[in-house]
């Protein structure tokens, strides 16, 4: 066991490849560091710099890979251990927060029984006493009516729900580390401050480690206590972290610091006007739009829930509508509705392009489809396993552009993916190749590839890094500007909705509680709910994360 002056996990000399002899491709190399008990270490870097897989290595759940080097914990090497020892080792010595919580979770079981199973089978937990502590678990983690939500599938839950409900899995048997892949990337401002105060009380009252992996530097800046930088598979650069961000040795790691969302809404409506500016009217309307559930109490009654509540809007063309809220608040929810993509029941007046999609059948709107597309939150989700990442990206032109012969489609499919910072060397590779920034980048270019007028963009930078979100911004606006595209733009993220949105809407509880110019909604909020959304993406990770 690990004595008071050892470190709880030490790397030493690690590289991992996919693949055997010649075809064999390193993806780390020469990785060595450490972390002590009760430390917080963080791993920053771009997508693809080998960050994930250097964590997923920790509990050797890479598939095909093949290590060199150690992984001592608690003086035993991983690497060396059985798959039995494994076992044991996994989700009870060290747990892991993924990336992408929709996949992690299993469809078929409500995310109750997927915790409590946790308990038993670490802890020895009857199932009165394992659900007992499940709702503990879920309120701690800030899920409201956490009693009710354990008894929710994964599909039932927004984003955030679903990461919230993945970190109160991996806290359940107390851990001595703790992974955790992007845990603040689903949600909002207000939730992050809460995830990051209960992960550093947990870390004290446990002396419990954390590895964060993290492309949000505000929060690994006032969360960790030391810091390594990534890049191309590298560790290049270890410090404290007041050292490492106030003194930063590399050029790579000063480029990854200056990199923040710029305002880009002025240069995209500068320049030339585009067709679609010509036309009369806003591009999509909504009057009086009500989204309800019904919701199982028990098992004859049910009840009515209200996701989005009398809600108008009105979203010109070339011009991007902003849609903040905390997870829950039913952003999504409406974005998918004025869509007709909801499974809701929806009452109320949706125009788009001088068309009633309230009044039409799914088979008239289908010719529509072309002018709107969408990117999703989650992009494994949405990105099917089976086909490869030219038959995804190409799916929109074979369906819509048929007469386009196969030259013709893989020009326009490689252009798609150079557009979002891809190489078209990739086209027959699939989407459990690619780390998840990578994937989110596919998401876009296959949204893109239509050039659709409407383009409703679901948390769609929230999985990439800060070099990678504004080229992605700079490329929407950039688009927006060229071919006159309007935009629904739901985030958490309020300094990405300040580069990107000419208005905002709030919403809270399926209400709009305040709308208006982005400048003057995020610069002098009037209601209560925004100001304290403002206040917590401005200050409150700063202010509330103590040591």
């Amino acid at each position: 066991m690990s004595g008071p002056n050892t470190n709880l996990l030490e790397v030493q000399n690690l590289s991992i490849a996919f693949g055997a002899g010649r075809d064999a491709k390193p993806v780390v190399q020469d990785v060595s560091f450490s972390i002590a008990p009760g430390e917080k270490f963080a791993l920053v870097g771009e997508s693809g710099s080998g960050k994930t897989v250097t964590a997923l290595s920790l509990l050797r759940l890479n598939q095909d890979a093949g290590y060199s080097g150690k992984i001592l914990f608690d003086g035993k090497d991983l690497l060396q251990q059985s798959e039995l020892a494994m076992r044991a080792v996994r989700g009870n010595d060290i747990a892991m927060v993924f990336q992408e919580p929709m996949t992690a979770l299993n469809p078929l079981f409500a995310i109750g029984n997927q915790i409590a199973e946790v308990l038993m089978l670490h802890q020895g937990l009857s199932n009165r006493a394992a659900a007992l502590r499940t709702v503990e678990l879920l309120a701690q983690t800030g899920i409201a009516e956490p009693a009710r939500r354990a008894g929710a599938f994964p599909h039932q839950l927004s984003g955030g729900q679903r990461q919230r409900a993945m970190i109160a899995m991996a806290l359940a048997c107390q851990p001595k580390l703790l992974i955790a892949d992007e845990p603040t990337t689903a949600l909002d401002v207000t939730i992050q401050v809460q995830i990051l105060e209960l992960l550093n009380r947990l870390q004290r009252e446990e002396n419990m480690a954390v590895l964060v992996i993290s492309h949000d530097l505000n929060l690994v800046r006032h969360f960790a206590d030391r810091v390594g930088v990534m890049e191309g598979g590298h560790l290049i650069e270890t410090a404290r972290s007041s050292d490492l961000f106030d003194h930063p040795r590399e050029a790579y790691t000063r480029k990854l610091l200056a990199s923040h969302p710029q305002r880009l809404v002025e240069a995209a409506d500068e320049g030339e006007g585009s067709d679609a500016e010509a036309a009369p009217g806003p591009l999509l309307s909504a009057e009086g739009l009500r989204c309800t559930f019904q919701i199982k109490r028990g098992w004859w009654r049910k009840e009515t829930f209200v996701a989005v509540d009398e809600t108008d809007l009105v979203l010109p063309r070339g011009q991007t509508l902003g849609i903040v809220g905390e997870s829950g608040s039913g952003k999504t929810t409406l974005g998918m509705a004025l869509l007709r993509l909801s499974s809701a029941a929806v009452n109320g007046r949706i125009t788009y392009e001088g068309h009633r999609l309230d009044s039409m059948s799914s088979a008239a709107i289908r010719p529509l489809r072309a002018g709107m597309q969408v990117v999703f939150q989650d992009p494994f989700a949405s990105l099917s396993p089976r086909r490869t990442v030219g038959q995804i990206v190409g799916e929109g032109l074979a369906l819509h552009q048929p007469q386009l012969d196969p030259a013709a489609q893989r020009e326009a499919i490689a252009g798609a993916l150079r557009e979002v910072g891809l190489e078209a060397d990739i086209l027959a590779r699939y989407p459990h190749a690619f780390s998840g920034g990578q994937r989110q980048r596919i998401a876009i270019a296959r949204a893109l590839i239509l050039k659709p007028a409407l383009l409703l963009l679901d948390e769609p930078t929230s999985s990439l890094d800060v070099s990678v979100q504004q080229q992605v911004l700079s490329l929407l606006a950039g688009l927006q500007r060229k071919y006159g595209m309007s935009f629904l733009f739901i985030s958490h993220d309020l300094a990405v909705i300040r580069a990107m949105a000419h208005e905002v809407m709030v919403m809270k509880d399926g209400k709009v509680v305040e709308r208006g110019p982005v400048e003057t909604v995020l610069k002098a909020p009037a209601h209560p709910y925004t100001q304290r959304l403002l206040a917590a993406s401005t200050y409150a990770i700063t202010s509330a994360v103590s040591f």
